[in-house]
């Protein structure tokens, strides 16, 4: 990989920081496309002199993206979002990235999409995920597609929100307490990625589907952040009904949750059996207890977060 270049697109999100790093560590010359390229700049330090560039693209506007990619040899599409035009950015943003990479000529395409991708789903989140999936397939066949279930790591917005509010409140409500995750740290999706563009013979035209080696419910999940950060709080599991009167709101600003995040809470987050995963790429998954106390102690009460949320 020395020397090849890499072109990420959403490099300076939360998992193309750990992208880029795994990367560079192959000492590859990384070219970090997103809208807005001076969000991404904190990645320069990562670099030696001039082997990381940046450069402005939108997977909106086909002509941004042909740019940024022109004399790739491998670029990786991490752009994703939680709310807005799912099918603008899921799917004909994933079109844009992978008609533009075969038409460069480019080598390598990994796809990194989301488990419960599906284009029959009934959440249009998964739904688009899945359309999108299917839009890199016909342009680009030997791309390799990743599916993370819920990704954890120091800057997430997954384990550090529900440590904020079980630091803050006396009773923590939980919604769809037996929904089971199969939580994966960033560093190993980044890896996953890395290593599928080091050895393409692995990974080329395949699907892979990335949970961590723990499986836990949402209820045990929750419970195992307030050990880790010593609190005991009561945790109150509520009914399906009432979840889905909260759903409801979804649309108001501050909500909890929206309607389509509460479709997707219906199905379990975890690798589907006889999915090809990582031990297909040669690495083992990082347990959650592992690494996440050690920027969850934040939360405690002496903690920075927690004396915070304590006042």
């Amino acid at each position: 990989m020395k020397n090849k270049l890499v072109t990420v697109i959403g490099g300076g999100g939360f998992l193309g920081r750990y992208v880029a790093q795994a990367l560079l560590k192959r000492e590859v010359r990384l070219r970090v496309a997103q809208r807005d390229p001076r969000a991404a700049w904190f990645l320069k330090p990562l670099g030696t002199f001039g082997n990381v560039q940046f450069v402005g693209a939108d997977v909106t506007k086909p002509e941004t993206i042909a740019h940024a990619i022109a004399g790739s040899d491998a670029v990786v599409n991490l752009v994703g979002i939680l709310s807005g035009n799912f099918s603008k950015v899921h799917v004909e943003g994933a079109r844009v990235v992978a008609e533009a990479a075969r038409a460069a000529g480019v080598q390598t395409l990994v796809h990194v999409s989301a488990i419960g991708a599906d284009a029959n789903s009934d959440s249009a989140y998964g739904r688009s995920k899945g359309e999108g999936e299917a839009a890199v397939r016909a342009a680009f066949p030997q791309a390799t597609i990743l599916r993370p279930s819920v990704v954890f790591g120091r800057e997430d917005a997954f384990l550090n929100r529900f440590a904020s509010m079980i630091a803050s409140t006396r009773f923590v409500p939980v919604l769809r307490a037996q929904t089971r995750f199969q939580p994966v740290f960033v560093g190993d999706v980044a890896d996953a990625v890395a290593v599928a563009i080091a050895d393409p013979e692995l990974a080329a035209g395949k699907t892979i589907e990335l949970g961590g080696p723990d499986v836990m419910t949402m209820g045990a999940l929750m419970r195992w952040i307030a050990l880790a950060i010593g609190r005991k709080p009561t945790f109150l599991e509520l009914p399906d009904a009432i979840g889905s009167l909260i759903a409801m709101g979804g649309a108001l600003p501050g909500a909890p949750i929206t309607q389509d995040q509460w479709k997707m809470l219906q199905h379990d987050n975890v690798v589907s059996s006889g999915a090809a995963g990582f031990a297909d790429l040669g690495i083992s998954p990082t347990p959650l207890a592992s690494v996440a106390p050690t920027w969850l102690v934040s939360y405690r009460r002496n903690g920075r977060f927690g004396a915070r949320a304590a006042a």
